[in-house]
Parts: structure tokens; C-alpha cells; sequence
């Protein structure tokens, strides 16, 4: 399989995709047709357009993903971020889930943004969103065995917030789940292809597992060992 997930689509002082564009014209050479989906936003034609604008730019023919006979005739599919609980409930509802699976199994790239990282784990479990909708399962994609926290913040020790950080969330998760975490910084993303995980972009992340303490990788660092 081949899999890319991206922390964020936009850095701060940057476009839409800007920080990413080498890495996704690397990875989607050879592309030209690509299905976009954008479930995790509430006006989807809006999105859409922001998605075909911009990806224009590598050469990319873009059309929202509706149904998953689409699936058929795709060279690649990107799923956009956003609130997590409203995107897999739409691929549930749309029953998008074991097409979108079968096709990247196939062969067919995958990107995920954000929520779009988050759903080709095994589950929604390690969102931060609200649930504003409620899908069927937290059962989602399945495409890579380690689950994705996104955005991740380390702890700031001179805040004065008391609500919990994510580390403690990702704790709290490992409390219940014997799933490994990675924790993706913004800026960082996550190449999954011909077996090997490594990590990429222009920040490092945090690898969480059950009963060992937290590792720390650097772009570069392959990762299957630790996520495996």
C-alpha cells in the first residue's frame, strides 16, 4: 500500500498545501485523476473548489468523491481534514469504508490531512473533535495499524491551562487500547509504502505505546519497528 498522512494543510504564513507540494508531487507522480473527499467540512462543493484550485498546480484532475463505484476509475484519492466524527460518518453512511480500503489495497495512493490522517488508522479514537454527529463505529479505515493523533502540541510547562494535554490524552487512550500512537507535529507527515513507515516533513513526532515511555522520532526516522 501506499499511504501519505500529513498533520495539517496549512502551515502558519503559508497556502493551502504549500509545506507539502514536494512531497505530494513526488508522491502522486503519475497521477492524474484524483477523488477528493471532503465529508469532514459542512459545505463540501466549497471545499471541493479550494482542493481542485490548488492541486491544479500539480497537474491534478479533481472530482469530489460521491459513491464508491468512483473509486473505480481513480488513479489516487486524498482525504481532506476537519472534524473527524462528521468525515467517517459520511464514509460509513456512503459505504465507502471497505471500497476506499479494497482500492488502496489495490495499490491506489492514499492521502490524509488532519482528520483524513486519523481515519486510515484503525479508529477515530485519538481525535481531539467534537462529536457533532455520530457514526455507526469508531471502526475506521484500517489502512495502517498505529493510530494518528495530529497537530500535536508538546506540553508547555509555563502554561496555566488546566485542562489536559494530549499527551495525557494519548495516555488515557493507552489505557484502554493496545494500539501505538504517533503523535504528528505540524509540519510533519508520514510516507507509508513498499512496507517502510517513515516520517518526513519539517518536524519530528512522538511515539506512544502501551507500558514504555514516549519515544521521539526526527524526519527521516523510519518507523515500522516502533509501530509495528
Amino acid at each position: 500500500m501506499r499511504v501519505l498522512l500529513i498533520s495539517n494543510s496549512t502551515q502558519y504564513g503559508r497556502g493551502y498545501l504549500d509545506h507539502v507540494e514536494a512531497e505530494l508531487r513526488d508522491f502522486l507522480g503519475g497521477a492524474r485523476r484524483l477523488l477528493f473527499a471532503p465529508f469532514a467540512v459542512f459545505d463540501r462543493e466549497a471545499y471541493v473548489a479550494k482542493a481542485r484550485a490548488r492541486l491544479a498546480a500539480l497537474g491534478l484532475e479533481v472530482h469530489a468523491l460521491s459513491a464508491p463505484a468512483a473509486l473505480d476509475s481513480a488513479d489516487a484519492i486524498f482525504v481532506g481534514g476537519g472534524n473527524t466524527f462528521r468525515l467517517l460518518k459520511a464514509l460509513q453512511d456512503l459505504q465507502l469504508v471497505a471500497s476506499i480500503r479494497r482500492r488502496v489495497e489495490a495499490g491506489m495512493p492514499y492521502v490524509g490531512s488532519s482528520a483524513g490522517a486519523i481515519v486510515a488508522g484503525p479508529t477515530l479514537k485519538t481525535t481531539k473533535d467534537m462529536p457533532i454527529v455520530e457514526p455507526s463505529s469508531f471502526d475506521a479505515l484500517g489502512l495502517v495499524g498505529f493510530q494518528v493523533s495530529p497537530h500535536y502540541l508538546d506540553p508547555d510547562p509555563s502554561s496555566t491551562h488546566m485542562g489536559e494535554t494530549q499527551e495525557e490524552r494519548i495516555s488515557q487512550f493507552l489505557e484502554e487500547n493496545d494500539a501505538p500512537v504517533l503523535g504528528l507535529r505540524e509540519g510533519g507527515l508520514v510516507r507509508v509504502e513498499g512496507g517502510v513507515v517513515r516520517l518526513g516533513g519539517s518536524a519530528g513526532a512522538r511515539i506512544f505505546r502501551k507500558g514504555r515511555e514516549p519515544v521521539e522520532a526526527r524526519p527521516g526516522d523510519e518507523l515500522q519497528s516502533l509501530l509495528s
